[in-house]
């Protein structure tokens, strides 16, 4: 029996391994079952390359449970391994230091791993004392068996052992007894080596039998060893991608299409990525990308090795130059994960194009799903968006599809604006944005509906991509405003009836919380609505993006705006005009003039500099306060006995869903008596 000490230059290694591993303590199988795993597949390469004559036999992997013995133990028919290769794999570990060693790697338990080729010793996170038992593939060769109790002593003993291979015979301790469970040792084996290149088998396969699960005598073989990934697309079909698909995420509805990806050079990478249906609310948290290092599952915390946007796709990402064990930092700044981040990237937008232009009608069908995926791509990668702008599809009310270049090409002859200009008119919610749609395609203009989560982002996205482009919504004019052609008509009031008329319907707009309202008056068509409430679009905007962003508060916790727009042609308002001006000239006449006259002192006295001339300039300007509030009571008086003026207000705020409560009615009530 040979006994002796591990090679390490401090004796608290196993504190440390326990220590730092623990968060990540349930590796210690995917590692054990991997080593397993490779050390079949080196004796079926020595077998082929004809180094090894005998016959390869069983070619599993077995993890077997002895709840009696208190034993987990990982066995394989591998290349096994001899005195001598214990000795240099696992009695010899290259630390430079633990002081080094903490202060370097401290801060995930895969990067240990990883760096130290620490995979067989994660066992001593879970167990007591774990034993080697092995018999080398070598002609001539002796079994061997290891065994250390977690302290830097260990032994190792010539043996009698029937078959080639090794089993690792973990003694779990008291602490971590769930992994002598079968339920548990099964759960992590299918997350960790479902695909697997060799079978693994785990227990029996159980069935109900007499109103109870028994075992019986077939193996749990719990991985596919052949997955979708690994073959070629000619050699699959619809349905196996679809079964490999629901084999990954169950329940879930079937996938929009999907990407298979195959590249050699100048990386190796395989994998499908899948586009689901997503719901409304952006979920990116599960049912992700899985990443795997050839068939072992790495993480499916894959930030930095797909582009960020791609977080929403689901599927599997298989390279052997993605590190098994590193910690996320490190893949983030890995060459050779930020080429394959840039393939996928290209590979995805080469794909969505092909299919775009294999089957158009299709593409559209679908495009209302992959919509956000598209727009959230452009939004966050450059390269992607001028990519995307090729297959890029925008829908409007009528739910025809178009490409950017054949929408600018339908809307330019008419939507172009005096500046030059091409206005995009879009909808964010065709329903509540009814009215102000129908005036738009009454005049001639095209409607685009965005509604999308990220539309209101994605609008400023594509006016920086399209030239001489503006987007505006529907409602935040009105229709004769909302693409400028030539100047606007002067208004038709004079000065009296234009102060009249502002007084008049500012004093009736009711109080509205969150809401602030300005009065315009327009010299519009005589069979346009009396009065129109638009919003502006630059405000709107920001509010919008205010809420998405916590940076921009400032314009979050702004009022919203509203223009209040009063059509001066039209006959309701002539007739509330007139007859304002009727009822109130002889008492609004003189004080506009008394403010008129007050007014032209204060300029000829604004030019002085004397004190004096100073003091009755302020002296003035309080008398126009005074004026003009008497003015203001005096028609707001008026105002309040006339219902007509209340009433085109309120119409107009009922049109856009402002009209709410005890305020709606109010407004109902007096209709009634209208009638």
């Amino acid at each position: 029996m040979q006994k002796g000490t591990i090679g390490v230059t401090t004796e608290n290694i196993f504190p440390v391994i326990k220590k730092f591993l623990y968060s990540d303590h349930e590796i210690f199988l995917r590692e054990l079952v991997s080593n397993a795993v490779d050390a079949t597949q080196k004796l079926k390469t020595l077998s082929s390359f004809g180094e090894y004559k005998g016959e390869l036999g069983l070619m599993d992997v077995k993890v077997t449970i002895d709840k009696e013995a208190g034993t987990l133990t990982v066995s394989d028919h591998g290349i096994g391994m001899t005195a001598e290769d214990i000795d240099k794999y696992i009695n010899q570990i290259a630390f430079s230091g633990a002081e080094e060693f903490l202060k370097k790697y401290k801060d995930t338990a895969n990067s240990i791993i990883g760096h130290f080729g620490l995979g067989f010793y994660s066992a001593f996170m879970v167990a007591k004392k774990v034993e080697i038992l092995s018999l080398s593939y070598k002609e001539g060769a002796k079994g061997v068996k290891w065994s250390c109790d977690g302290s830097p002593e260990y032994e190792m003993q010539e043996i009698d052992k029937p078959h080639r291979g090794t089993d690792i015979v973990l003694y779990i301790d008291d602490e971590n007894r769930q992994y002598l469970e079968q339920s548990t040792i099964d759960a992590l084996l299918k997350k960790y080596c479902r695909f697997l290149p060799v079978p693994v088998i785990s227990g029996k396969i159980t069935e109900w039998k007499d109103g109870k699960e028994v075992e019986t005598d077939k193996d749990n073989i719990i991985n596919f060893t052949e997955p979708a990934w690994l073959k070629k697309p000619a050699d699959l079909t619809r349905e196996d991608y679809l079964k490999f698909y629901h084999d990954l995420y169950p329940g879930q509805e079937d996938p929009l299409f999907w990407i298979h990806l195959n590249v050699d050079y100048p990386f190796s990478l395989t994998g499908i990525l899948f586009f689901p249906k997503i719901k409304n609310n952006i979920e990116v948290t599960k049912n992700r990308i899985q990443l795997y290092c050839n068939q072992v599952y790495v993480t499916d915390s894959v930030e930095g090795v797909v582009p960020e946007f791609m977080m929403l796709l689901q599927g599997v990402i298989d390279s052997p130059d993605i590190p098994l064990n590193v910690s996320r930092s490190y893949l983030q700044a890995d060459n050779a994960v930020k080429k394959i981040s840039g393939y996928i990237t290209k590979k995805v937008s080469s794909r969505l194009e092909e299919l775009f232009k294999e089957d158009r009608s299709e593409f559209e069908a679908k495009w209302d799903d992959i919509k956000i995926f598209i727009e959230y791509g452009m939004l966050t990668d450059q390269k992607f968006a001028d990519a995307a702008m090729k297959f890029l599809l925008v829908k409007d009310t009528n739910d025809k599809y178009f490409t950017i270049d054949e929408y600018k090409a339908l809307i330019e002859p008419t939507q172009t604006d005096k500046a030059g200009d091409i206005v995009f008119l879009y909808t964010t919610n065709p329903t509540e944005q009814y009215s102000f749609i129908k005036a738009a395609e009454d005049k001639g203009y095209n409607v685009l509906v965005m509604d999308g989560q990220l539309d209101s982002h994605f609008v400023g996205l594509l006016e920086n991509k399209i030239e001489k482009s503006r987007f505006v919504r529907v409602d935040s004019d009105i229709v004769e405003n909302i693409i400028p052609k030539d100047d606007k008509k002067a208004s038709n009031l004079s000065p009296l009836q234009l102060n009249i008329l502002s007084t008049l319907f500012q004093s009736q707009i009711p109080q509205i919380e969150g809401a602030t309202f300005i009065v315009q008056f327009e010299n519009l068509s005589a069979d346009g609505m009396p009065v129109v409430i638009t919003q502006n679009e630059y405000m709107r905007r920001m509010k919008e993006m205010a809420a998405l962003q916590p940076g921009m508060n400032f314009y979050g916790q702004l009022p919203d705006s509203y223009n209040l727009n009063v059509n001066t042609s039209q006959a309701i308002i002539e007739k509330i005009s007139s007859e304002a001006e009727a009822a109130l000239k002889s008492d609004v006449e003189p004080l506009q003039s008394e403010i008129d006259s007050i007014n032209n002192q204060i300029t000829d006295l604004s030019k002085s500099t004397e004190e004096a001339d100073k003091n009755k300039v302020k002296e003035l300007t309080a008398k126009v306060d005074d004026v003009r509030h008497q003015m203001t009571e005096k028609i707001t008086a008026y105002a309040a006995g006339q219902p007509l003026v209340k009433q085109v207000i309120d119409l107009a705020l009922l049109a856009n869903g402002l009209l709410k409560g005890s305020k709606l009615s109010d407004f109902i009530s007096r209709s009634v008596k209208l009638l």
